[in-house]
């Protein structure tokens, strides 16, 4: 089963278990969060699509680490 969510303006596809590194969240270090805009559900019972988010339907999730820095870019001109 995934979801595919609307994570500070971003869409995410996530999975039970999943990592994944989102910008622009304003959250403490363990704190619990729950993401309602949800756009879309796919699992064994078939796909439920959103117009424009899916109802009944929350991401929770755990922030792991609030101090996270994306990978250095190098550009060369």
């Amino acid at each position: 089963m995934y979801a595919i969510v609307d994570i500070a303006g971003q869409q995410f596809k996530v999975e039970a278990g999943n990592e994944i590194f989102v910008n622009r969240l304003a959250a403490a270090n363990g704190a619990d969060l729950a993401f309602d805009k949800v756009l879309l559900v796919a699992g064994d019972a078939g796909v439920k699509v959103g117009t424009p988010y899916v109802d009944g339907v929350v991401v929770n999730a755990t922030v792991l680490d609030d101090n996270v820095k994306a990978d250095k870019v190098l550009v060369f001109k």
